[in-house]
């Protein structure tokens, strides 16, 4: 048996442990301040080194969510965009240099910090709905050129709302932990079983424009699973479907599929960028290289293992395409759902060639279809696709206060019996009713 005194022994060296796991952890989470500077004159900085940064901020989508735009629209870079996550709503921070409210007495050494640890230039951790654990990937020129940019714009006097986070998940200390366990910094370093585009795409897409932060799932603490990268996840209401094998449409994502598309926001055989992914395109990639965008592709492609699962395209895309001209040339008098789908859709998506027309989105294509839920469809249908999003030229118009939920679940389960092989959807009426909620209702055309 274990004496009383040894029991007493164990017992002092497990708190003793404990103690200096405590202490570790504390030296670990606490960080210092960097002192203030006085805000930089935008001249200090190249006019080569405010490009290359206006170029990856794009590409970083930074104006994006750091730009209000629930209910008002707000000042591009000075924050206070509401991000909703599973723990209460974060506001984005100002990220122009004015020197009370933004960035502008922030050195490169403290935002160099922020980008690669997630550390404030007042030493608090932040919280990684900022997503410095992509950040840190990138190289310490392309983290000066995106500061230099920043420091060039004109500053902007904007103080954000108050995040709703509930105790204790606003506490900043925590957030150490959340390091620990899934922040995994430095800089990219190239693989040596792939080539340079590969290396290059994979740069992007892990580092400065960060995919797989919508692409892929979280776990219960907020952080990408490891075991499930680019498996598609929920997004601002909408789903961002899988970049990988996953990808349950029937044609596969080739590179130059994923070109077109991350270039001019359409791909030809599986349509047009909408939502969350229109400013991606249009106003971050579309500023970047066409040889950041190509490498980005490349990349994605070989995630997809495209080479090996093109030899089925042709079969899968003539079967898509005689879905789309049996609406056109087989009766439908007996089917109401079809009538309906006649009426509203087929005028600008029926096709009658052996691939779609540019700007003719073939449905059966589409990974809207093909997803396990209809949230991407019924987006599309009530709110449509503007002048600034999707193809440029092509429109879609809003379908809200056309068709009723009832209508929307007709057309969700008559295009997923006709041009999927997958099992129905369920409970259509109330899904297509939960998607209207997260909308605001658009403005009634005038009647003439």
């Amino acid at each position: 048996m274990i004496g009383r005194t040894a029991i007493l022994r164990l017992a002092a060296g497990a708190a003793g442990l404990g103690a200096v796991a405590g202490i570790g952890f504390l030296a670990y989470a606490l960080h210092p301040a960097i002192a203030p500077i006085a805000p930089p004159a935008a001249s200090s900085f190249s006019a080569d080194s405010v490009e290359r940064g206006r170029v990856l901020a794009a590409g970083g989508y930074c104006a994006e969510c750091h730009t209000r735009r629930d209910g008002q629209q707000g000042v591009p870079l000075a924050g206070d965009y509401a991000m909703a996550t599973p723990f209460g709503t974060i506001y984005s921070s100002n990220i122009t240099p004015d020197a009370q409210t933004g960035i502008g007495r922030w050195s490169l050494a403290a935002f160099t910090r922020a980008m690669r640890q997630g550390v404030s230039r007042d030493g608090a951790n932040l919280f990684p709905a900022f997503p410095f654990d992509h950040f840190t990937h990138m190289t310490d020129g392309d983290i000066a050129d995106v500061y230099a940019y920043l420091m060039a714009q004109k500053p902007v006097h904007s103080v954000k709302r108050e995040n709703t986070l509930p105790f204790p998940f606003d506490m900043r200390i925590l957030q150490a932990g959340w390091k620990l366990l899934f922040l995994h910094p430095g800089a990219y370093t190239n693989d040596p079983a792939h080539d340079a585009q590969w290396n290059r795409g994979a740069y992007l897409a892990e580092g400065l424009s960060h995919c797989s932060a919508c692409h892929t799932p979280r776990n219960a603490m907020g952080a990408e699973k490891a075991s499930a990268p680019y498996d598609g996840a929920p997004v601002d209401n909408w789903i961002a479907p899988p970049l990988n094998a996953t990808n349950p449409t029937p044609v596969t994502w080739t590179e130059n599929e994923f070109f077109q598309y991350l270039r001019y926001g359409v791909a030809p055989l599986h349509g047009s960028a909408a939502g969350p992914m229109s400013p991606v395109v249009h106003g971050g990639l579309s500023e970047m290289p066409e040889s950041d965008v190509h490498a980005i592709a490349h990349y994605l492609a070989n995630i997809d293992h495209a080479d090996a699962r093109q030899p089925g395209d042709a079969q899968h895309l003539a079967t898509a395409m005689a879905s789309s001209t049996r609406d056109l040339t087989t009766p439908q008098t007996s089917d109401p759902d079809a009538r309906l789908y006649q009426g509203a859709c087929s005028a600008c998506h029926a096709n009658t060639g052996a691939q779609p027309v540019l700007g003719r989105p073939e449905l059966a294509l589409n990974n809207a279809l093909w997803l396990d839920e209809p949230t991407n469809l019924y987006q599309v249908i009530l709110r449509g696709i503007g002048t600034e999003e999707g193809q440029e030229g092509i429109t879609m118009p809003s379908f809200y206060h056309a068709l009723t939920d009832a209508d929307l679940a007709r057309l969700a389960a008559y295009l997923r019996r006709t041009r999927t092989t997958l099992p129905p959807w369920t409970d259509l009426e109330k899904k297509a009713a939960a998607v209207r909620a997260t909308l605001p209702a658009p403005p009634v055309a005038a009647s003439h």
